[in-house]
Parts: C-alpha cells; structure tokens; sequence
C-alpha cells in the first residue's frame, strides 16, 4: 500500500484534554456513539432530528465513535426490506451511505468487556464502544436500555433531538 492511500485514524481525545478545553470547544467536538435507531432514521426521516446529526457528523461539528460490530449491526437493519422501501434505496446506496459514515466514524476496538451490563447484546457494542471511544453521549432513542449503566461510566444518554439542541 502506498504512503499516501493509507488512512489515519482520528486521535480521540482523553476526557483530561478534553477537561482543559473551553465549553464551546467541547460541544464543537462532542464525541458520540450512535446506536443503531438513530442511523436508521437519519435515512428514513430527511427533516428529523437524526439526519440533522449525520450531517454535523459530515461536516466536522460532532465526532463518533464506532465499533466494526456496530456496522455490521448498521448494516443488517438497515438492508431489511422494510427500511429498504421506506428510505427508497436499494443495499448498493445503503452500502455507498454505510462506507462514507465509517471514513467518518472513528474506529473502536474494545479494550474491556463489562458485560453484562444491558440486556440486549447489540446495545453493549454501543456502550462498549462510548467506554472506550471516550464518547461524552450514547445517542438513541430508547434511553432507558442504557441507564443506568452508561451514567455508572460517566456518558451521558440523549435523544438526537437533545443533541441538537446544544449549541455548536
């Protein structure tokens, strides 16, 4: 492989760096881990709260964090049929989608298991890669699978809606 074609992954930040930066600085490079519900309606809902965070995340304004179990996961629900027709794509366009969010996300490799924690196996990827990706918010539309055991972690847990309430 060429120097110049292979990728570099993002440095992610210790919560100590992270400590000693102004507000604004912190909510303009918030690091979030985003479960899979909330992927699925960035796709379905082009006015939602959920496609206004993909496209903080294509722009710069918000970092996130994933595991490859996590796209695979992605991956899975969002070629369902069902998904299919609602977003109007066909599985070449998801994948097209699903390749240019992970060149954006940045790479988790679990260094530690908790589990369990929760009781979905898909929702632990989630909180395994917050943990070790250093993410401030798990992002996803059922906040009670993940409390309490992402605040025992210190990462807080947020509807999209929330997210984007915050000032970039």
């Amino acid at each position: 492989m060429h120097e110049g074609n292979q990728r570099r992954t993002p440095k992610v930040p210790t919560r100590a760096e992270l400590a000693s930066k102004t507000k604004k600085d912190i909510i303009g490079n918030m690091i979030l881990a985003l479960d899979t519900d909330v992927v699925v309606a960035a796709l379905r809902s082009p006015s939602g709260a959920s496609r206004r965070l993909i496209h903080d995340l294509y722009g710069g304004r918000v970092q996130a964090v994933a595991t490859v179990g996590m796209f695979v996961e992605y991956e899975a629900v969002l070629t369902r049929p069902e998904h299919l027709t609602a977003t109007g794509l066909t599985v070449a366009e998801t994948s097209r989608f699903l390749d240019g969010l992970a060149a954006l996300v940045v790479p988790v490799r679990p260094h530690f298991l908790w589990r369990p924690q929760l009781r979905d196996p898909n929702d632990e990827m989630v909180l395994e890669s917050a943990v070790n990706g250093h993410a401030h918010a798990i992002v996803t539309f059922n906040q009670r699978d993940f409390l309490p055991a992402a605040s025992r972690f210190g990462i807080r847990v947020e509807t999209p809606g929330n997210i984007n309430r915050r000032p970039i």
